[in-house]
């Protein structure tokens, strides 16, 4: 087990308290133990953070303060990690522990796999049983692919990526290295495009090719049952680092910038393009052919209907969407509806008296 030394010079965090403690894990203010490690982030859990059992806190310097003010029954056996980003710095170390229980993937391939003599498949890969490689395919080093994947032809998948079973990914995908996709998404499917011919007799629509493909940078995590299609002409791309929820729907020659995170059920429309460092709220959606500026926050249930030009706006409403501050002043007016009716039906009562 790590001790509060290794683990404060590891994730750059100030130590305060008796060093020699040693860890196996994290666990949540309420039920953290004396080996355990917890988390403060909130300043309305202080109390809690105090009163816990925990052996250590990661916590930011004015929380340290006031648990030292306020110290609770294990405060004295306790150690502190003061971070400027408490959450953050927890993330980390959860990733330091998870990797050590996480499942191990032996290197090779299960004899039920289908694999095109074409395909490049590095020795330190892993590919699970029933997986379907197509011609042309080139995985990175320790790749794992587990069961029941299909992967079509001429896909490139970076080093240290992990595949969960059921995915498809399509023709022509490019996966950067250390890619996480969940169960059941689907990379690179037909987006919807179709031309109408009403003109002809009956009417028709009239099927687009869609050409172009799907490019998704490295240390994207992609959520169950998530569907990015690929582009008609162009390609659709998830930048860098950007995280995408279950059940996103992104259409074709949708472009998503560096380290943005798009929560569950949003929807974004074709050709629409979102800056870096974006954040959108579950089932937000945005009409098409878009341009979204860097570090905008789009609250859930959100409908974007028109671009967003100035970076750092947060906006939220079903239709229209506003930006937050405007959002919040017309909810605190709507709440006071009652009130002023009241007052309305007092003021006309009163003046009928008066008649």
């Amino acid at each position: 087990m790590p001790t509060a030394i290794e683990l404060a010079e590891q994730f750059q965090a100030s130590l305060v308290g008796d060093a020699p403690h040693a860890f196996h894990g994290l666990a949540p203010l309420e039920r953290a133990q004396s080996d355990q490690i917890s988390f403060l982030s909130n300043p309305l859990y202080r109390q809690q953070a105090s009163d816990s059992k925990a052996g250590a806190l990661i916590v930011s310097q004015a929380d340290l303060e006031f648990l030292q003010a306020n110290p609770g029954a294990n405060s004295a056996q306790r150690v502190y990690f003061v971070s400027k980003n408490p959450y953050a710095t927890f993330a980390r170390m959860a990733q330091h522990f998870a990797k050590v229980s996480a499942p191990k993937y032996p290197s090779g391939i299960h004899p039920s796999a289908v694999i095109d003599a074409s395909a490049q498949i590095p020795a330190s890969c892993h590919i699970g049983p029933f997986v379907q490689i197509g011609a042309n395919v080139k995985l990175g080093e320790r790749a794992v692919i587990l069961g029941n994947v299909s992967i079509a032809r001429d896909v490139t998948i970076g080093a240290d990526a992990l595949i969960y079973p059921a995915v498809s990914i399509y023709y022509g995908t490019e996966i950067g290295e250390r890619c996480i996709i969940h169960s059941g998404a689907v990379i690179g499917a037909d987006g919807f495009g179709f031309a109408p011919d009403f003109l002809a007799t009956g009417g028709e629509w009239v099927k687009i090719p869609q050409t172009g493909n799907v490019v998704i940078g490295g240390d994207v995590e992609i959520g169950a049952s998530t569907t990015i299609d690929r582009g008609a002409m162009s390609d659709t791309v998830i930048g860098a680092g950007s995280k995408i929820d279950n059940q996103v729907q992104i259409a074709h020659n949708v472009v998503i910038g560096q380290c943005c995170v798009v929560a569950g059920c949003a929807a974004i429309s074709g050709s629409t393009k979102i800056g870096n460092f974006c954040i959108i709220g579950g089932a937000a959606n945005f009409a098409g052919h878009l341009t979204i500026a860097d570090r905008t926050t789009v609250s859930g249930n959100t409908s974007i209907i028109r671009s967003i030009t100035e970076p750092g706006q947060h906006f939220t409403g079903v239709y229209p969407s506003m930006p937050h501050s405007a959002w919040e002043k017309n909810a605190a007016i709507l709440r006071g509806l009652d009130k002023i009716r009241q007052r309305l039906r007092l003021l006309d009562k009163n003046k009928s008296s008066e008649s």
